[in-house]
């Protein structure tokens, strides 16, 4: 058996390790997903043009790679960006803008009167229809500077994980509130 296929295989055969994997910080994911895969440090940083000093120091929790590298890194080693993004599985933010979904005073209302797991209070009415009829490129033009700003990002890089993040998402695939 290759290198590569008893890597598929095992990435295959533990569908809970993936799963598991997101919200868990880059640096504790990264040399799992690498290791995975029969790659070195060097191997990735070639795979990737970066040095194997830049991989270490990711990996150690040093610093962080940036969205692009993100991209390029999910495309590498085959995992969805999401992951690698340390953000938590389907339905802990809205799935028509991405926010985060913590605290409950942010979370739309069913139509039962319960708090919804998967929409916002900005994004979805009370009767279930969406709050404003837009295109996602409207969407990531309104929310990635608030995103900006609360993460402590570049305006260019909330833009460029709108972009990711969104296509993803319950509204984007023309699912509707329930």
């Amino acid at each position: 058996m290759t290198d590569a296929a008893s890597t598929n295989e095992a990435w295959g055969a533990a569908p809970k390790l993936r799963e598991a994997a997101f919200g868990m910080p880059v640096h504790e994911l990264l040399p799992k997903l690498r290791e995975e895969r029969g790659l070195t440090q060097q191997q990735l940083a070639d795979k990737l043009y970066v040095t194997r000093q830049a991989v270490s120091r990711w990996e150690c929790g040093e610093t962080k790679p940036g969205i692009d590298m993100l991209k390029l890194i999910a495309v590498t080693l085959d995992v969805p960006v999401a992951m690698l993004l340390e953000m938590p599985p389907e339905g802990a933010f809205c799935q028509s803008c991405g926010m985060f979904l913590a605290p409950d005073e942010n979370r739309a209302r069913n139509a039962d009167g319960t708090l919804s797991e998967e929409w916002c209070k900005w994004c979805v009415n009370e009767d279930g229809s969406f709050a404003s009829d837009c295109t996602m490129d409207e969407m990531i033009e309104f929310c990635a500077p608030m995103m900006a700003q609360t993460n402590d990002v570049a305006p260019d890089e909330a833009i460029s994980l709108m972009g990711i993040v969104l296509p993803e998402l319950k509204r984007w695939k023309g699912e509707q509130p329930e």
